[in-house]
């Protein structure tokens, strides 16, 4: 039998639970290719007390998306040659408050599209019904907007969302991959979230010379407001 995956639309409800007391607990963090967003990295990287680059160097790869063109993180897996989560315990996620956006969204997936008409994004939804998971047996009842209110998702696809807007701008503007400055500037001021803050600081790189003091002060102070600039300033950097 394959995984099932099943359109589900904002008016329909699925039964879903997961937790100890499930025989398949922990099995969906045993089998990852896990994809981290910058709003993913900057969660996790709080979370384990690590700078951005330190986690960055411990935890995770980077690779060129075949598609954009664009540098992606990938998490680590536990040991070389196995892909299991290195943040799962026999007790469950040791990082669950700050888990990346697609363990939370699990067992449904978002899919995001722009209109090329109106620039405007839609979101789909997918119901993920794997062999293994028991989790659709028990008697809880959700529909997306419960489902996604529960796990906290509003800040990660508000951000995520970001990050998609730069791939869309990204496909449309440039064909294939970037050049090598511009996968540095993409990776450093998206992914690397610590270090970016001090080159704003010192005001050293492209766009940021006529920054004022005022707003050095409110952007490096606020991670969220930092992530949010570093959206902006990418795309205004890279595709003008």
């Amino acid at each position: 039998m394959e995984n099932n995956y099943t359109p589900i639309s904002s008016a329909q409800s699925f039964t879903f639970s997961c937790s100890r007391k499930i025989s398949c607990f922990n099995e969906c963090c045993r089998d990852l290719n896990q994809f981290l967003t910058p709003y993913d990295i900057l969660r996790l990287k709080n979370r384990l007390g690590l700078s951005s680059t330190d986690f960055l160097k411990r935890h995770t790869n980077e690779h060129i998306g075949p598609e954009s063109g664009l540098p992606i993180i990938v998490l680590k897996p536990d040991a070389p040659g196995q892909a299991g989560c290195p943040f799962v315990t026999p007790g469950g996620c040791s990082v669950y408050e700050d888990r990346p956006s697609s363990c939370r969204m699990y067992p449904l997936m978002r899919v995001v599209s722009r209109s090329r008409e109106t620039a405007r994004l839609s979101e789909h939804y997918l119901l993920l019904k794997e062999d293994h998971c028991q989790g659709f047996r028990e008697d809880t009842v959700w529909t997306i907007q419960t489902w996604q209110d529960a796990q906290g998702l509003g800040t990660y696809n508000e951000m995520n969302d970001r990050l998609l807007e730069i791939i869309s701008l990204k496909n449309r503007r440039t064909a294939g991959s970037l050049d090598a400055e511009s996968k540095h500037l993409f990776a450093l001021s998206l992914y690397d979230l610590d270090r970016f803050r001090v080159h704003i600081r010192r005001k050293d790189l492209p766009e940021m010379e006529e920054l004022s003091d005022e707003t050095v002060a409110l952007i490096a102070g606020d991670e969220e407001v930092l992530l949010k600039f570093a959206f902006k300033w990418i795309q205004k950097v890279l595709f003008k």
